[in-house]
């Protein structure tokens, strides 16, 4: 009765945490760039981001908390050796590959430079700033805690202040034309760009452990409690996507698609509020970049410590995690999304197959429909990558939905029924 009576409040709550979870200072760089380049289809590409980054997210969330927050669990179908490759995958990007260094990255530029200049060199900056993150990653302090309670909704009303004074009285006008083709397929590319699905599956066993103590015991209930948290968090997302994207379609005159990325939310800040504004948002972003990078580190050192029966020891990964993410970041935001992109489009196809497969788990009997689809959709991802690079490879560019960047969603659905008529086992019911 009790975890009835409560449910609207821990429905508020778990929205909270989830948008906080969602919402990293990353979020920040993307939807003001996009409303730059898509110029009067700001809406649209809004829309394709806010699919990639919040609705995928939540998908991941769901998916992961069928299987208590167990990421290979959630992949062993496709075989168990692939579930440990995709899974590794995907947790590096949201470690020390892209997304933590991005988060020391995004401090210097939008938090440092426009403060100091380069007074301070990135490459000294990150040492210190990879430094505090280990610190505070390997003896946790309520510093954190601190600063994660009060930064969200300083964040948000910093937001709100600048995108309501964007709204009423607007930068500039909007370019009559979009600067790039295809405004769907790069809202949803930069959406890939967040990583937010990434770190969804790899954040979610900290979501099942607190339904847990709340005394949410079935599977079913922890994802009712979750699906309308979600909804909760995705709307606040879109409200906050739609109001940078529509700040950035405001600059649409005054920038071109070599605008650095990094840069834009700051200069409509001073734009906007003079040096006070981008001074407040220079600390907030400094926060929310540090506390990220704090939850990503220790979600990557539990992951490889879990998934190596201890031989590699939580701190000694926390450690390796925070040196190699010291050296990455020195190559700067624009040098981690142009590393991220190519990577991200492999990896995140199969990862999406495998999350959605995940609701129908209890009705597929053969795990050739997983494989089949997993290893279809990844196959066509790398081509897809590899025609990026000059390689002329007709077939994948002409596949249905090419144009919308997803060329593998139906020769994946093919390839899925398919293994259904290929005999094979039902590793879940044989472990179960």
């Amino acid at each position: 009765m009790g975890t009835q009576n409560n449910s609207f409040k821990d429905i508020i709550v778990f929205g909270f945490a989830l948008f906080a979870m969602f919402f990293g200072a990353g979020n920040l760089i993307f939807p003001p760039y996009l409303g730059i380049i898509t110029g009067p289809q700001w809406l649209v590409g809004f829309g394709g981001f806010t699919f990639a980054d919040a609705g995928l997210a939540l998908l991941a969330v769901m998916a992961t908390a069928k299987y208590d927050g167990n990421v290979i669990a959630l992949f062993k179908r496709a075989g168990y050796k692939l579930a440990v490759v995709l899974a590794c995958a995907d947790i590096l990007c949201i470690g020390p590959f892209l997304a933590i260094p991005r988060t020391g990255a995004t401090t210097y530029e939008m938090g440092v430079m426009p403060l100091l200049g380069t007074t301070i060199p990135i490459a000294v900056f990150a040492v210190i700033f990879f430094v505090i993150t280990y610190v505070l990653t390997i003896k946790p302090s309520k510093v954190v805690d601190i600063v994660g309670q009060f930064l969200t909704p300083a964040l948000l009303i910093a937001l709100a202040v600048i995108i309501i004074k964007g709204v009423i009285q607007p930068l500039g006008p909007i370019v009559e034309e979009p600067m790039i083709d295809g405004v769907v397929a790069e809202g949803i590319a930069q959406g890939y760009q967040t990583m937010d699905a990434f770190a969804a599956i790899a954040l979610a066993s900290v979501l099942i452990v607190s339904l847990n103590e709340k005394g949410y015991s079935t599977v079913g209930d922890k994802l009712k409690v979750i699906l309308k948290a979600g909804a909760l968090a995705c709307v606040g997302l879109a409200l906050v996507y739609g109001g940078l994207c529509f700040l950035g379609a405001t600059v649409s005159t005054m920038y071109g698609v070599d605008a650095q990325q990094s840069q834009v939310l700051v200069n409509i800040t001073e734009g906007l509020l003079g040096y006070a504004g981008k001074a407040v948002l220079a600390v907030c972003v400094a926060l929310a970049c540090l506390t990220t990078s704090i939850g990503l580190t220790s979600a990557t050192g539990q992951f490889f410590e879990k998934l190596s029966n201890g031989k590699l020891s939580y701190g000694k990964v926390v450690l390796a995690v925070c040196v190699f993410s010291a050296c990455m970041a020195s190559i700067g935001v624009g040098g981690i999304v142009a590393v991220a992109a190519p990577v991200l489009s492999v990896v995140y196809p199969p990862t999406i197959v495998l999350v959605v497969l995940a609701f129908f788990t209890e009705k597929i009997n053969n795990d050739n429909v997983y494989k089949f689809a997993v290893y279809t959709a990844l196959v066509i991802s790398v081509l897809t990558v590899l025609t990026g690079y000059g390689i002329n490879i007709p077939l994948v560019n002409s596949l249905p939905l090419a144009g919308l960047g997803f060329n593998w969603v139906v020769p994946t659905i093919i390839a899925g029924i398919i293994g259904h008529f290929v005999p094979g086992k039902n590793s879940e019911k044989e472990l179960a």
